[in-house]
Order: structure tokens, then C-alpha cells, then sequence
């Protein structure tokens, strides 16, 4: 998720004490570094030490990274900094994959968050595995677990669905798709489309349906608006909103399904898997109570013994 800085106020950030490196070499590779959505001080300690010790820096936003390094005193050196993103990537590709094949360590960072999760990072990634290089991770910050974190959704299934697209008919279409999927879906939107978004999904979807609207995560106007559909379009009608924006909405409930079903679901799963693991899994698809789903599980698998 792109963001215009990584930081979340100037003075929380000046004193941040200069990072000391782990000492130890860094091998060879691809490093894929996770940077914060907001509050600088959400980077890790290995991946400022990734920074400091990678041979190659690229960044999707190479002022953003210049100025991470500079909060957390990781020094640049003589090093340069190559700019990677959606636009020049054909052309910079092969100059990072001839790094590492000259056995080189390259470290990666999106202009903020995860690297890979709606970023140009993934066409690099592929071609250094196919390559036959090493690519590794330095997780850390990311919009879409944030997010899910404080929703107060279901985490136990989710899918993250990007971006809907802005032509009407392409997202009338990704929207039908993933409508009925049973997990919680989370889009990111941009603050001038996010009541256009919401009054569709209330329309098609139902405007009872649970959401979640969460801005500016770890920054200093974080902002997490939770209500049905309807709800939040009402109350994001003629509001002006600015900065970053994750949008959550629940699973769909369905009608409770009569006990046949359930019971044919239960048994499908009892020949391989335990009682506690077929009760999860019914109880997740079918969105029902688990403690329900285990007791009848509990009662077929006792009648198959007898």
C-alpha cells in the first residue's frame, strides 16, 4: 500500500536512536523488506539491518527509503539507490537479476508496507526464483493484517482483493465474483472513491451486510469507521477523506442450512479427519456456531463406532 511518508509525526521520529547492524555478513539474495505504513518505528531490527548491509538498495520510491535509512541512522554510504516500480520495471530487471548472478545481496522495499501486496515487486521476484536465486523475506508492516487486526471481522478466512477497478462495468463484474466468497474480504480505495464503493456494495450486496472502513492506519489521523454497508455510506456521503484507505466488509450469511446438509458435510470430512478438525472446517464454511457443529459431529462419529 502506497503512502506519501513513513512517518508519524516529526516528533516522534527525531529522536530515533541510530540503528547498530548485526555484524555478521549478508549472504547473497534477493531481500524482499517490509517498511512501515506509518509510525517509522514499526520496522524491524532485521530489516534495518537488510538495509544497512545489502550491497544493492532499489525502492519503489527511492525518497521514501532515502529518508527511512535517514530516521533510523542506517547510513547509505556510497551506495545508490535504483528506482523500481510499475513503470520502469522491464528495463530495471535485468540490471538487479546480473547483481545477483555477480553474487551480489539486493534488498527491496515497497513505498510502504509489504512488498508484493498490491507493488510492482512480484515480476522481480518471479524472475530472480526462476533465476535460480535465493529470495528471501523480512516481514513486517502490512495495510491488510493491520487492518484485519483491529476490524473486529472474522480473521479466520480472509481474501485480499486489491483494488477495485475505477471502469464501472470491470468492477460491477469483480464485485459479483468475489460477493458470495465465504471469508472476509478486504479492497484498498482511494479516499475519493471509497462513498462511490460503499453505495454499490450496500446496493448489490445488502446494506446490512457488516464493514469496515479503516484510514491512515499508525499514522497520526488514524481513523476506523465500523457499521453496516448502508451505514458507512451514509456517514461517508459528502465527506471529504484523504489519506490511506482499507476497506473491510464481512462474509455473507447465507440461509442456516437444514441438518442433512450439515450432517452429509460432517461425514465427508469425518472419514479423514479427526472430530474437532471436521467440526472447524463445517462450522467455517456453513457460518455456523462451532461448539453446534462439534456436538453433532461428536454424536455421528459415536454412532459409526457402534
Amino acid at each position: 500500500m502506497c503512502s506519501d511518508t513513513p512517518t508519524r509525526d516529526d516528533a516522534e521520529n527525531a529522536d530515533a536512536p541510530a540503528h547498530r547492524p548485526d555484524p555478521r555478513p549478508l549472504a547473497a539474495g534477493l531481500y524482499f523488506v517490509s517498511t512501515p505504513i506509518g509510525a517509522a518505528r514499526d520496522i524491524t531490527l532485521r530489516a534495518l539491518d537488510i538495509l544497512a548491509k545489502a550491497d544493492v538498495l532499489a525502492a519503489e520510491d527511492t525518497r521514501t527509503l532515502k529518508h527511512l535509512m535517514e530516521i533510523h541512522g542506517v547510513p547509505l554510504g556510497d551506495r545508490h539507490v535504483f528506482a523500481y516500480h510499475d513503470h520502469n520495471g522491464e528495463a530495471m530487471r535485468p540490471k538487479l537479476l546480473r547483481a545477483l548472478a555477480d553474487g551480489k545481496s539486493i534488498a527491496y522495499a515497497s513505498e510502504a508496507g509489504t512488498p508484493l501486496i498490491a507493488d510492482p515487486g512480484f515480476q522481480l521476484g518471479r524472475a530472480a526464483i526462476a533465476d535460480g536465486h535465493t529470495v528471501l523475506s523480512a516481514p513486517g508492516a502490512s495495510a491488510v493484517l493491520a487492518a484485519l487486526t483491529v476490524s473486529g471481522l472474522p480473521s479466520d478466512r480472509f481474501l485480499f482483493a486489491g483494488f477495485a477497478p475505477t471502469q464501472a462495468g470491470a468492477r460491477k463484474r469483480m464485485l459479483a465474483e468475489v460477493k458470495n466468497i465465504p471469508a472476509t474480504l478486504i479492497f484498498y480505495e482511494s479516499p475519493k472513491r471509497i462513498h462511490r464503493i460503499l453505495t454499490e456494495l450496500a446496493e448489490h450486496w445488502g446494506s446490512d451486510r457488516q464493514a469496515v472502513v479503516c484510514r491512515e492506519l499508525t499514522k497520526r489521523y488514524e481513523e476506523v469507521s465500523r457499521g453496516t454497508l448502508g451505514d458507512l455510506a451514509t456517514a461517508f456521503d459528502g465527506r471529504a477523506v484523504k489519506g490511506e484507505i482499507v476497506l473491510l466488509v464481512a462474509r455473507a450469511v447465507s440461509e442456516k442450512p437444514d441438518e442433512q446438509t450439515i450432517e452429509d458435510r460432517l461425514r465427508l470430512h469425518l472419514a479423514d479427519k479427526s472430530v474437532k478438525d471436521a467440526a472447524a472446517i463445517v462450522a467455517a464454511d456453513l457460518a455456523l456456531p462451532r461448539r453446534d457443529v462439534y456436538q453433532l459431529a461428536l454424536k455421528l462419529a459415536q454412532e459409526d463406532e457402534e
